[in-house]
């Protein structure tokens, strides 16, 4: 049995051997800081056998070991640190692979490559950050997309609002030329036209400023009950003499008990413009339906139904952005509520989920259907 002072010597030596070479191990890490990670795993396992190894040798010769057995010790330990290196070299080739992996990963998604995860089965740390680069790379995927799109629609927008403002403005410009040059045979009936037009880019000015309220965030709301048979009697009743002149019927049913928390203002514009949506695509003769039932699980829903033969699927994920119409072409009427921009349905898109609701638009037999959720108010037990 060894006795206790000689231990606590051959255990003094072999802690200062170890911490002498731990010392010049971590000054080579350091130096080796900016070189590739498999010197960097070279230089941790040759500090750790160096320090086991000079360990062994200052203990053996303060033991005073023969120069035989201490030559052996030597061997042993040089083998074990040329099979440790090459495990290390085996290691650090896995490691590369991966980081090259990786590199490969990152350089692909910054390209919009899109990127395949590993195998669920792969549970090692640089598997995982391949996977969760994997999944960075399909949300910038997405978020791509939806720049693009929204891209579109601002440039379809400015053109649209732009030839929008044109037309009535060189109406109004050559009107007023021809009153000014008194070749105006009825200047009253010139008079109710410019008047028309001014009413026409009134009511655009209005939707794009409301519009530009809705995307800041500035959009304030005065939260309160409000009545959805109100809100379908009245945008009905108003847009009654639109609705006749375009031949169309709209039908309402909605259901008398139905009150949601909402701004009456800004929810009456929802519903109007849903309502004026459905009579520009609706062909004369044709039926407008205006629905309302309770959800059963503290929403109600507000639907919306044309006969305009519904909307191609490639538009369907457009329909609610700024500036979108389904036949570009066409020129609106210039009348105080269909003002034609492409601006209602973004408006209504934006007010309801200010609201905390849901509208979503789907194909049904001859045309189209909008539906509104939204919350309803809640009733005190």
């Amino acid at each position: 049995m060894i006795p206790f002072p000689d231990l606590v010597s051959i255990v003094g030596i072999a802690l200062l051997c170890a911490v002498v070479v731990g010392l010049l191990g971590l000054l080579a890490l350091r130096i080796a800081r900016r070189m590739p990670l498999m010197v960097q795993l070279m230089i941790v396992v040759l500090t750790a056998m160096l320090s086991v190894t000079s360990g062994m040798i200052a203990v053996a010769n303060a033991m005073y070991l023969s120069p035989h057995d201490l030559l052996v010790g030597v061997w042993v330990a040089g083998s074990a640190t040329v099979v440790s290196l090459a495990a290390a070299a085996v290691l650090g080739r896995t490691f590369t692979r991966q980081s090259a992996r990786l590199q490969r990963f990152a350089r692909d998604i910054g390209d919009g490559v899109q990127v395949v995860p590993p195998a669920s089965s792969d549970r090692s740390e640089l598997a995982t950050l391949q996977g969760e680069l994997a999944r960075a790379g399909r949300r910038l995927e997405e978020a791509r997309a939806e720049v693009e799109a929204l891209d579109t629609s601002r440039r379809e927008l400015v053109a649209w609002i732009s030839h929008d403002l044109r037309t009535p403005l060189a109406g109004l410009r050559a009107m007023a030329e021809a009153l000014e040059d008194g070749l105006a045979d009825d200047p009253q009936r010139f008079h109710r036209q410019m008047r028309a037009q001014v009413d026409h880019l009134s009511a655009l000015v209005d939707e794009l400023f409301e519009l530009s309220k809705i995307q800041s965030g500035r959009l304030a709301l005065a939260m309160e009950p409000v009545s959805l048979y109100d809100l379908v009697s009245d945008a009905v009743a108003e847009l009654s003499a639109l609705a006749a002149a375009h031949d169309v019927t709209i039908r309402e049913s909605p259901s008398p008990d139905l009150t949601v928390t909402g701004d009456a203002r800004e929810l009456a514009r929802v519903v109007a413009n849903l309502l004026i949506n459905a009579l520009q695509h609706s062909p004369p003769g044709s039926e407008i339906s205006v629905t309302t039932r309770d959800m059963g699980d503290g929403t109600a829903m507000l639907s919306v139904v044309d006969a305009g033969g519904g909307i191609a699927e490639t538009d369907m994920p457009k329909i609610f952005l700024a500036g979108w119409r389904s036949d570009s072409s066409r020129t609106p009427e210039p009348t105080p509520h269909a003002g034609g921009s492409g601006l209602g349905l973004a408006i209504a898109h934006g007010i309801v989920k200010a609201h905390d609701g849901d509208i979503s638009a789907r194909n049904v037999p001859g045309g189209c259907r909008f539906d509104v959720v939204l919350p309803q108010v809640a009733v005190a037990m």
